[in-house]
Order: C-alpha cells, then structure tokens, then sequence
C-alpha cells in the first residue's frame, strides 16, 4: 500500500493533465481516481520509477481508451460554455479538435510527452512501442498539429496561387 501512496503522490498531477486532455476536465477526476485504485489493487512492478511511470500510465491511457469507445456509444450532451471566457474558449476548441483529428495512438503518444511529461522511453514503455517509434509518431503528430493549427489570413483558402504578370 505505500508503494501505491508515494506513487499516487507522484503521478497524480501527470495522470490527470494527461487525462483532461483526452477525456476533458469533468471526467478526468474520476479516471484520475479510477487509475489509482487500480494502482492499489495491484502489485506495483518492482525496478526502476520509468518502469513504474510507464505502468501507471498505460493504465491511464487504457481505461482512457476505453472511456472514449464507451462515450462513442452514448448520446452526446450538449456542454454549455462559459460566456465570461469566448476566446479561450474558442482556443480550446480549435486545439481539442485539432487533437481530434490525429491517429489516436499519434495523440496518444503526444498528450503522454506534452500534458504528461513522460520520456521517450516512458512512452515507448507505455504504449508498447520502440523508442524510435514514439520518436516518429511524436514527430508526426506536431507536424500535424502545426498545420492545423497554423493561422490563416482571412479568405484565404487552404490552396494558394500566385499570378504572374
């Protein structure tokens, strides 16, 4: 059990950066929770605390995974915003969506390295990668994000021309 508390701890911060981003900041209390009693229901893998990031972390990102397939099953609520904040509003929105659009194991290797802080190795471990994998999947996903995310000169179209005289 003080294996799981000095872990929870650690991790709890992590866990739930990592998990507002994939299942948003309403639910990720709950997943974060939810990840630490499966911590404590289990025996915590002895070696060294990568190893042990890297487990607590795959948990995260499974029941995350199946949070999502579960959510794709029921009706959408409809959230209601907060009117005192449109643009950072309006910014979270472009930034969930561009996420959105992302291979889900692209996101999920990038949400591990930015919101999370894992290493390359962390990651590698916790999606059962090579390292040099996670390295081309990380790469991937921020050349992605930095297209979609790239601003846009009002009524431009996504295909420019140039006329020469």
């Amino acid at each position: 059990m003080a294996d799981a508390h000095a872990l929870f701890a650690t991790h709890r911060d992590g866990i739930f950066r990592y998990l507002s981003r994939i299942v948003g900041v309403g639910d990720a209390p709950d997943l974060t929770q939810e990840v630490f009693l499966r911590v404590s229901r289990s025996a915590v893998p002895s070696g060294p605390a990568e190893a042990q990031r890297a487990w607590i972390f795959r948990i995260a990102r499974n029941l995350a995974l199946n949070y999502r397939r579960d959510a794709a099953r029921r009706p959408a609520l409809v959230e209601l915003g907060d009117a005192a904040h449109p643009a950072a509003q309006e910014v979270t929105a472009v930034v969930r969506d561009a996420l959105a659009q992302l291979a889900p194991l692209d996101r999920d290797v990038f949400l591990l390295r930015e919101a999370a802080g894992l290493s390359y190795d962390e990651i590698a471990l916790a999606c059962e990668l090579s390292s040099d994998a996670v390295r081309s999947r990380l790469h991937r996903a921020r050349q992605a994000l930095r297209l979609a995310l790239a601003p846009r000169p009002r009524g431009a179209s996504t295909i420019s021309m140039q006329v020469k005289p």
